[in-house]
């Protein structure tokens, strides 16, 4: 069983070592926050399992511990930035309060992000958007990455590309994270660190077969899409939406001879949407709920758990973890007491 750790003593820890390694204090507590913001709603592999590789970013220099990202476009109802690498939980908030800030206005805010460092788990982002009563769409690529093939291919070509969305619900939002491939990279690297297989063979290796074994993605093999050996051309289209709207909308990707040294910074698409700018608040709400209660109230199999509604686990969660305590999964704080140890910082007791 995983130990519990509180939310508040994970946070303030995570800051600490943040501004230990260079982060104003502000910085540091914006990166906690978003990490931590993962795990409450369970995306072991995006929240705090990413601080140590920020830290070394940091500590290394492939992270730029101050400045602002540069103005390359902005429209009032839209802005494009360069991040210049950046931490990318930190500019991604920037973007997204800038966005927040401007959508009252504009009714729909779009924005564009091109070498922000690695951004994490979009879902992180997205409470803070729908509890002010806005619904947000995110999405982000890597254009130094090449893990995923497309359909009918076995050169590995896309990066994850994950499409995030949530907007205000009554009992709870709609909300999701998901990828464009069968799994993430993050699966992939844990179970081979674990000796372990994939839960399925979403991976083909370097000859395209199919497989189950993590260490494919090492000897030439990649990640297939969303629909896998046989309805993948729908995930590989989506992993093209994906790119163009967070690299050619932001005029910098894998055309540019300069990302191929971007390591896992990532161009990001994101959109502010304020929902009363195109009908009463109340009647988007009443028009989310029918959707929750047609999926909730769903048939299911004899014996079988409830449909899903998506984010109904994920908020569900969040609440409980915050006043029970957050479940961790083993390998991070291992991965953190390096770290901790360095710089002499107390990591937090279990409850």
């Amino acid at each position: 069983m995983a130990l519990r750790y509180r939310a508040d003593d994970l946070q303030e820890t995570v800051a600490t070592l943040f501004g230990h390694a260079g982060l104003a204090p502000a910085r540091a507590a914006v990166l906690a926050e978003v990490f931590l913001e993962a795990d409450l709603m369970g995306f072991s592999t995006h929240g705090l399992n990413r601080v140590p590789h920020n830290l070394q970013w940091l500590v290394d220099g492939p992270s730029r511990v101050e400045g602002e990202p540069q103005v390359l476009a902005d429209r009032g109802a839209l802005f494009n930035w360069d991040a210049d690498f950046l931490p990318g939980p930190w500019v991604v908030r920037q973007a997204l309060d800038e966005a927040l800030e401007r959508v009252a206005e504009h009714g729909v805010v779009t924005a564009t992000l091109r070498r922000s460092q690695h951004i994490a788990c979009l879902a992180a982002y997205l409470p803070r958007v729908v509890e002010a009563g806005y619904a947000v769409l995110m999405t982000c690529s890597t254009p130094a990455e090449h893990t995923v093939s497309t359909f009918g291919g076995i050169d590995p070509l896309f990066s994850a590309n994950p499409i995030a969305f949530a907007a205000p619900g009554e009992d709870c939002p709609l909300l999701f994270d998901v990828s464009m491939s069968i799994t993430a990279g993050g699966y992939v690297a844990r179970a081979q660190r674990e000796g372990k297989t994939m839960a399925e063979p979403c991976l083909k290796d370097g000859t395209g077969a199919v497989t189950d074994d993590p260490a494919a993605l090492d000897a030439g093999g990649s990640i297939m899409p969303i629909g896998g050996a046989s309805h993948g051309y729908k995930g590989a289209a989506l992993s093209l939406l994906t790119e163009v709207l967070s690299m050619a909308l932001g005029g910098y990707g894998r055309a540019d001879a300069a990302a191929a040294n971007d390591g896992e910074a990532n161009a990001v698409f994101l959109q502010v949407i304020d929902p009363g700018a195109f009908t009463a608040p109340e009647n988007f709400r009443r028009q989310l709920a029918a959707l929750q209660a047609l999926c909730e109230q769903s048939a299911v199999p004899a014996g079988a758990p409830p449909a899903r509604f998506p984010g109904r686990r994920a908020w569900t969660l969040r609440q409980r973890q915050r006043a029970e305590g957050v479940a961790l999964y083993p390998s991070i704080m291992d991965d953190l007491a390096p770290w901790a140890e360095r710089w002499g910082v107390a990591l937090p007791a279990p409850l």
